[in-house]
């Protein structure tokens, strides 16, 4: 995988700095999107290159404005000759409970953007490049159950985003397979606060009763995943759709909390 560049998302801090630490350390280029966390994206491009020797760019936009995207993907082709690799990390997410009548437009707007737009406008820009080189890796993240379009109470519009996002991610690999490209979407479970970066032997002495493989999930569990899904020697797996939860039912947890 030397040589590759991946662009993550959301790269600064949380599932999105844990990816880069591990496609790091597998020799890959790293672009670090940032929104507002830029002293987080710098010192983590410092921390790769120190630590992997990787050449590592950070980019500030908001994926949910296409000008913005254009503008990121722009000044990555700058520095690489190709993004051979997108992890669409990024994801807004509100935390307040709201029925979807109550939303404003402006709050569903700017979440189906985040969610599911960014990931046309990004694969809309890199796309035909992929095509060219005929080899490209799309990730997406979901959550548990996404496939199957779950209603996710108080969370209307961030689960229709992401179950259009699951219908995409399987349009994509069907309509790129030609091209060498995969898409496919990783569903993190109830992975939240420092866990995001922790690595998988740091909760290993951790009790979680609530998950039924007895431990709390954690970024590098995310991380090796989409580290196996970006390998040249998974080009055989596109189209999935992978639940990592430790074999939590995540939405059952979300509704018993309501009751």
């Amino acid at each position: 995988m030397k040589n590759k560049t991946a662009l993550i998302t959301g790269g600064a801090t949380g599932l999105g700095r844990r990816t880069a630490l591990q496609l790091a350390a597998e020799g890959i280029n790293i672009i670090i999107n940032y929104r507002n966390s830029k002293t987080e994206a710098e010192q983590l491009a410092e921390e790769l290159s120190d630590r992997f020797n990787t050449k590592n760019l950070c980019v500030q936009g908001d994926i949910t404005n296409y000008d913005d995207c254009k503008q990121i993907v722009s000044q990555a082709l700058k520095e690489f000759t190709a993004v051979d690799i997108v992890v669409h990390n990024a994801g807004p997410y509100i935390s307040e409970r709201k029925k979807m009548a109550d939303y404003q437009v402006d709050e569903w707007t700017y979440l189906i953007n985040g969610n599911l737009n960014a990931v046309f406008y990004l694969s809309n820009l890199l796309i035909p490049s992929m095509r060219e080189r005929k080899w490209g890796r799309i990730i997406t993240v979901g959550f548990d159950r996404v496939e199957s379009a779950p209603g996710w109470i108080y969370r209307s519009a961030f689960a229709a985003a992401k179950s259009g996002l699951a219908s995409l991610t399987k349009t994509l690999a069907m309509e790129e397979a030609e091209n060498g490209i995969t898409a496919n979407m990783v569903c993190p479970g109830d992975i939240t606060g420092e866990w995001k970066e922790r690595a998988i032997n740091e909760s290993l002495d951790s009790m979680d009763p609530s998950v039924p493989v007895g431990r709390p999930g954690t970024g590098e569990d995310i991380s090796r995943v989409i580290s196996f899904l970006a390998n040249d020697d998974s080009s055989f797996i596109t189209g999935s759709i992978i639940p990592i939860t430790g074999g939590k039912d995540v939405l059952g947890k979300a509704f018993r909390e309501i009751l």
